[in-house]
């Protein structure tokens, strides 16, 4: 068994120019030496890659939510109509065109002074009474935090007699998916800080149980990188480990999310979900090898 064994690897070798069998070799080794360096790190594995899960999943949950409240803003910007009345004898076709030329408007829907007393005939009698209503427009914008732009450019159209919006409603939606993005912004500087701060810590250790070992190779001529390159897969790899066991509890978010949705009835982000692990096995992944690497840098003189 043994002699085809030692066949077929020969056999195999022949085929293999022997510059391509160097470099496999030579992936082989790194490979190998990050398996080293993470079975010499011992039980700490585990705290390591706890800590990357739960910091990942925080930021993973915000980032999340993010999508939903953006969605919901959106949704409910759309019901948050100005309404502008104009004066007696003003052509609301015109007014239409002129406003139009806003920019932020998305829609402008007329509604007549005799559309709306028709409306109001069909709630309550009011036919022995003259139509005191007046022409109005209602007006939708792109985004409700550009509300109370238009509403200053609209003040300076001549014809309008008085505007009306949630106003109050409206800033305080804005302001709240302000403060969200802020949070998620200060959670992502802080992963990424944790995240070099747990990598740097670790693999100094890891550098100074190798340290005469590391010095030897340096003795024998060993290539810098093949030092240093071990040592960065150690850390994407605890990076990429945490960012997996952290889509568990992410999973649990998002079927929340998904059932919140539904209840409102506003359809979910297509791609929320896919964005958010995306972003969060490259920023594990990135951070996690700039901390090997920086501690490499600082504690590693090759």
């Amino acid at each position: 068994m043994n002699d085809k064994k030692k066949i077929i690897k020969e056999t195999v070798k022949k085929h293999i120019p022997q510059r391509h069998l160097a470099s496999v070799r030579i992936l082989y080794r790194i490979g190998m030496e990050t398996i080293y360096g993470i079975k010499r790190t011992g039980l700490i594995n585990i705290a390591i890659i706890a800590a990357m899960a739960a910091i990942l999943t925080i930021f993973g949950a915000l980032f999340r939510t993010s999508f939903s409240l953006s969605s919901f803003v959106d949704k409910l910007g759309d019901a948050f109509e100005i309404s502008v009345y104009l004066k007696p004898n003003v052509d609301p076709v015109y007014i239409k065109s002129r406003l139009n030329e806003i920019e932020h408007v998305k829609k402008i829907t007329i509604i007549t002074k005799e559309q709306a007393w028709e409306d109001m005939n069909k709630d309550m009698d009011v036919s022995g009474m003259d139509n005191p209503l007046p022409d109005t427009l209602h007006i939708t914008v792109d985004d409700p935090s550009n509300i109370t732009t238009v509403c200053d450019d609209i003040k300076s159209v001549s014809g309008i007699e008085s505007i009306s919006y949630a106003q109050e409603i409206a800033k305080k939606l804005q302001t709240l998916t302000n403060v969200f993005n802020t949070v998620t912004l200060l959670v992502l500087i802080t992963v990424a800080m944790l995240t070099i701060i747990i990598i740097n810590a670790t693999i100094q250790l890891v550098i100074q149980s190798r340290k005469d070992e590391i010095e030897i190779m340096r003795l024998m001529g060993v290539s810098n990188w093949y030092i240093k390159i071990p040592l960065i897969l150690q850390g994407a790899v605890y990076g990429f480990l945490g960012a997996v066991i952290s889509l568990i509890p992410l999973n649990t978010v998002q079927s929340g999310l998904l059932k919140l949705h539904n209840f409102l009835a506003i359809p979910p982000s297509e791609f929320a979900m896919n964005i958010v692990v995306f972003c969060i096995f490259i920023i594990a992944i990135f951070f996690s090898a700039s901390g090997s690497l920086l501690s490499i840098r600082k504690h590693l003189r090759v």
